[in-house]
């Protein structure tokens, strides 16, 4: 029986916000949508049965990290990323080109080769390619996959983004002939430009032009200010092609999540709740609670009453202060939980109002609130 073809369908606009459906063969993405991260084929302190309860659909996982550990051969041996980490849901694969410029100790940027660098555990070389980016991914049987790109850290050197854009824009070309045609799975292409507009402009063209599933924009989670960042997706709103979704790389908190649906984003990625709630920041919509401030020894109130999933509202301020205190991997456990359910209920509610036609409202009751 042939798999169903990946889709994707808009079903409700209010203003710029998008209310849309992206269909996998292994299920129903509802957008706006969060994607939390399994970078290494894990959330971290978390199981993925519970992070699909929180109502997670779709999880990312990345082709750098995996290339190096385990190994994209062992994974495919063991019937790909879905059997290895025991997920029945979609997965996202990150091409790995914002951890070559962030963690690997070393790197070279040559155009025919790729990227060529040494492992931040290691220190053994690799050289990653945009076909070997995407045999990677498929090897690893992911449903979206994305192209290899350059991914320069912040600059306002024109010159510098415009060779990269150049680069990344060939890349593109290169994964997209590598990918060939598949019909169940998604390939997306990622919008560079920087903080320029004729860049960011000339980019998303050359892209259009190859004609990808979906369209990523990258580059705005490697220091830009949510001002800087908003100011780019102001730009590109009235440019992105209207039938395709549309994914922001690394993004973000509430509020930059919050502000880019406002401006036309279906989906996102980010490690901030999970990383947060490893170091004891938990999120929740009366605003964000530092659990080790003193002040909460003797507050025995949950972090919010309203929260009865995993009862996470059974465990009082007080306690989890204790727990990270004393360093008790429990706390660092509940608070993930507690974010990740977080995240999606923010998601929930976007959908819901943007349905009902009641975003702006929404936005404008939150947006300085969480």
């Amino acid at each position: 029986m042939a798999l169903k073809k990946f889709s994707f369908n808009v079903t409700k606009k209010n203003g710029y916000a998008r209310l849309g459906k992206i269909i996998t063969h292994r299920g129903v993405i509802d957008t706006p949508a969060f994607m939390p991260v399994g970078t290494q084929g894990t959330i971290k302190g978390a199981f993925l049965n519970d992070v699909f309860k929180t109502g997670s659909q779709i999880i990312l996982c990345n082709t750098y990290h995996l290339m190096i550990r385990p190994g994209a051969e062992r994974v495919k041996k063991y019937g790909g990323l879905h059997n290895f980490i025991n997920c029945k849901k979609p997965i996202l694969t990150d091409s790995g080109g914002y951890q070559i410029m962030s963690l690997s100790k070393l790197n070279k940027i040559d155009r025919e080769k790729g990227a060529i660098f040494n492992s931040h555990i290691d220190g053994s070389k690799f050289i990653l390619s945009p076909e070997e980016s995407i045999k990677i991914q498929k090897k690893l049987n992911s449903d979206i996959v994305m192209v290899l790109d350059e991914c320069p850290k912040k600059t306002l050197n024109y010159d510098v983004i415009s060779k990269s854009v150049n680069l990344s824009t060939e890349w593109a070309k290169r994964s997209k002939a590598e990918f060939g045609k598949i019909r169940h799975k998604g390939l997306f292409g990622i919008v560079q430009g920087g903080l320029f507009k004729d860049l960011r402009l000339k980019s998303l063209n050359e892209l259009k032009k190859i004609n990808f599933d979906g369209y990523a924009i990258g580059g705005l989670a490697v220091g830009d200010t949510q001002k800087e960042m908003f100011k780019v997706l102001d730009f590109l709103k009235d440019h992105m092609p209207q039938k395709k979704p549309r994914y922001l790389m690394g993004v973000g908190t509430p509020t930059d999540i919050l502000g880019a649906v406002k401006r036309g984003i279906d989906m996102f990625d980010c490690v901030l709740p999970t990383r947060s709630g490893r170091t004891g920041l938990a999120f929740t919509w009366n605003g964000r609670v530092h659990i080790r401030n003193s002040k909460y020894k003797n507050d025995n109130t949950p972090l919010d009453s309203s929260v009865k999933k995993f009862d996470l509202n059974k465990y009082s301020k007080n306690y989890l202060n204790h727990l990270f205190n004393t360093n008790e991997m429990l706390g660092s456990m509940i608070l993930t939980l507690n974010n990740i359910n977080f995240y999606q209920e923010l998601m929930f509610e976007i959908r819901k109002n943007i349905k009902k036609g009641t975003f702006l409202k929404f936005y404008n009751k939150y947006s300085k609130k969480l």
